[in-house]
């Protein structure tokens, strides 16, 4: 890779907040302005999505048809493709419309001209429709991802994939447990580490914001959640919440019992 590698930021479907947190890298982001080139950054005012480029970072999932054709694009004009974020990496909340039983159905139930939205059945990760070399799970995900992914390129190694639990970094920075002492249903045994769990620190349950960690036992927790007395329905919108994955085994019932 070459002393400056050139970088571009591309944006699909989401709320931009994997984005902010590039630019919330504040005196960091300065730095790294200084050893890369950044060719293409719309959120900051760099304009060239047609640059080609030793790494893109892509946020948002694809959604529509000019999206299938965007990233195609991208991905030709990368050298390596790292997407950002749970939108990107998994079709993120907008996702939730691939569980529909009829998904081709809700624009008319929002819109009052359907006919006018140009918009896909499903919403996908970028996955799905190009090769990907790195993911950065979050929602939003953080400066720290974000500078030690470049970081490690510049050094010309990929970036580590860290998929620890969230439990193992709630017990080294000494969190009380909400799902063993207040009973709710904390997301943190199947969820990757990376936020610094945050939401434990404050005393409330993890809601799986960074996907899905190392070896998840998702039927077993699902199953505690039944014990808290949430119905199946109930336990199966939390683990969808943030990465709706239609392919996901809970091995629950329905109605509110186990089979």
């Amino acid at each position: 890779m070459a002393t400056k590698p050139t970088v571009a930021i591309h944006k699909f479907s989401s709320c931009d907040g994997c984005q902010l947190a590039l630019l919330n890298m504040g005196e960091a982001l300065v730095d790294l302005a200084g050893r890369v080139d950044i060719k293409h950054f719309a959120e900051a005012g760099v304009l060239d999505e047609s640059a080609h480029v030793d790494i893109s970072f892509v946020e948002g999932s694809i959604v529509t048809k000019l999206d299938t054709q965007r990233i195609q694009q991208i991905r030709k004009n990368a050298r390596y493709l790292i997407t950002m974020g749970a939108c990107a990496t998994s079709g993120g909340i907008q996702a939730l419309k691939n569980l529909a039983k009829q998904p081709a159905s809700w624009p008319a139930d929002i819109y009052p001209q359907p006919e006018f939205i140009d918009s896909l059945d499903r919403s996908e990760p970028i996955k799905a429709h190009v090769k990907v070399d790195f993911e950065l799970w979050g929602c939003p995900i953080n400066s720290r991802q974000i500078s030690a992914a470049i970081g490690a390129m510049l050094e010309g190694v990929m970036p580590r994939d860290d998929r620890e639990k969230l439990c193992i970094e709630c017990k080294r920075q000494g969190h009380v447990c909400t799902l063993i002492t207040h009973g709710d249903p904390c997301m943190g045994p199947v969820t990757r580490t990376g936020c610094g769990a945050l939401c434990p620190e404050f005393g409330r349950a993890c809601y799986g914001c960074y996907g899905e960690s190392e070896l998840p036992q998702n039927s077993a927790l699902a199953h505690r959640f039944l014990g808290l007395g949430l119905l199946t329905d109930q336990v199966e919108r939390r683990f969808q919440l943030i990465h709706p994955e239609p392919e996901r085994t809970l091995g629950l019932g329905h109605g509110g019992q186990d089979d």
